[in-house]
């Protein structure tokens, strides 16, 4: 089969089609035929070399790729007979990537607990845009277990994580306040945001008179924390999805979020899904490109200020 990996690290230029073994489904496990992968933060760590000193010396090529869509091509022994997984279903996963397992792959085996059907009526390119932002949210929000009507702020608002604790966090109760960059705006109300707050060197002044006794929590999907810490209240809480902050001062408790252990949890999976098929989680896609082209496609991602997520076709 044809995958996109690398075998040097650095810009997108690295990136190239390679030929790897088309690969069977074990006990427990599901093939897919994907059809589309979202290109993720993770996966330009591994392109830029981040990731070198986990993968040791693994094997290459590296192939990238976390959040697919694809159709059930095959099934192995084990796999639940009441699930609702049968052959020829439209089907998202996550891919807990490593070597040269990887969302940018024509087909992927999987664990089962990884897949579940596509929203219904949304194209291969809006299913592969969801799911592992949305899970990271998810798992981060149950990080931070806040009640019903606490206030929480969300640093980087309008990023591919932020908009997805937005719309969570709202579904869940909390008032919500976005910190995102002016044309986040309309974006943010629709994804239910009770205040929203523009990026700028003002942040501190603004928050004074949006929340003046300081939010519950803190969900930040930047490397700017230090700047967003002091608003938190005393005893407040705050989850990363950049750095383990470590003991905080104030009372203040942390925590940083990591998806990869979460990628069997079948029935956040699922639920996850059903949002989205009600319409509750944003499909947003920006852009999509043939594998073929993932220099380019890589290219404009690393561009930034893209709305929504860049997805590779195949």
């Amino acid at each position: 089969m044809k995958a996109i990996g690398l075998t040097s690290y650095g810009g997108p230029d690295v990136l190239h089609t390679v030929e790897l073994p088309t690969p069977e489904p074990g006990t427990g496990e599901i093939r897919l035929r994907v059809k589309a992968a979202a290109i993720h933060p993770a996966d330009v760590m591994l392109r830029q070399g981040a990731l070198s000193e986990w993968y040791g010396d693994t094997p290459q090529p590296y192939v990238p790729g976390m959040d697919v869509a694809g159709v059930v091509d095959a099934i192995g022994p084990g796999v639940d007979e009441s699930s609702d997984l049968t052959l020829g279903t439209d089907a998202v996963a996550l891919v807990n990537s490593f070597g040269t397992h990887g969302g940018y792959s024509e087909y992927l085996v999987l664990p089962a607990e990884s897949v579940t059907k596509a929203p219904l009526g949304s194209s291969a390119e809006q299913a592969a845009s969801f799911l592992m932002p949305a899970l990271t949210a998810r798992a981060g929000l149950d990080l931070l277990g806040l009640n019903k009507g606490d206030s929480l702020l969300v640093a980087g608002a309008g990023g591919a994580v932020g908009r997805f604790v937005v719309a969570l966090a709202h579904a869940d109760g909390l008032r919500v306040i976005a910190l995102a960059a002016d044309r986040d705006l309309e974006l943010m109300r629709r994804l239910g945001a009770d205040d929203f707050v523009p990026r700028s060197a003002e942040f501190l002044q603004q928050m004074q008179i949006t929340a003046p006794s300081g939010v519950d929590g803190l969900f930040d999907t930047t490397p700017a924390h230090e700047q967003h810490l002091p608003v938190v209240r005393d005893g407040g809480r705050v989850v990363s999805t950049r750095t383990d902050l470590g003991n905080l001062d104030r009372g203040i408790t942390s925590a940083m979020v990591n998806v990869r252990q979460h990628m069997t949890d079948h029935a956040a999976i699922v639920g996850l899904r059903d949002l989205a098929e009600a319409g509750v989680l944003p499909l947003d896609v920006a852009a999509a490109y043939p594998a073929a082209d993932a220099v380019e496609a890589h290219r404009r991602f690393d561009a930034g200020q893209v709305n929504g997520r860049i997805v590779l076709t195949f």
